[in-house]
């Protein structure tokens, strides 16, 4: 993956899951990513369409965990803002003479598709609140 979506949405939910009875303004936690609100806003949309939290518009509105932080896994998240493969992308315009041109791209398949499998796997056995509690 080759951008920062991921981890911009990781610290996003450990703050949420830190306070899970606050509602946090993306203020607060683009402060503690050091990115701007507006970017901290566009990730919450994703994290809320996929039912990982709840919004509340206002002064006083903010967002937090939609569940408990020990009913998310990592794998959800990644599920949530990834849209292409973890190892990017193949080569398109392959020689179809050459040995390895012509067959390279499926190979990559395979091994994207393996790799892929095995970090959702992964991801899939540790929760958020798996991930809090190292902090």
């Amino acid at each position: 993956m080759n951008n920062t979506r991921f981890a911009t949405s990781v610290h996003i939910l450990t703050l949420l899951a830190l306070k899970p009875e606050e509602w946090l303004s993306s203020e607060f936690i683009a402060g503690s990513i050091n990115i701007n609100p507006v970017i901290v806003r566009k990730e919450i949309i994703f994290l809320s369409g996929a039912g990982l939290i709840q919004t509340k518009k206002g002064k006083d509105g903010g967002a937090k965990l939609n569940r408990p932080a020990s009913l998310i896994y990592l794998s959800e998240i990644l599920e949530t803002v990834h849209y292409s493969d973890m190892l990017g992308r193949k080569n398109l315009n392959t020689n179809p003479q050459c040995v390895i041109g012509s067959q390279i791209n499926e190979r990559l398949d395979s091994l994207f598709k393996r790799t892929d499998l095995l970090i959702k796997e992964s991801l899939g056995k540790q929760s958020l609140a798996d991930f809090l509690n190292q902090f």
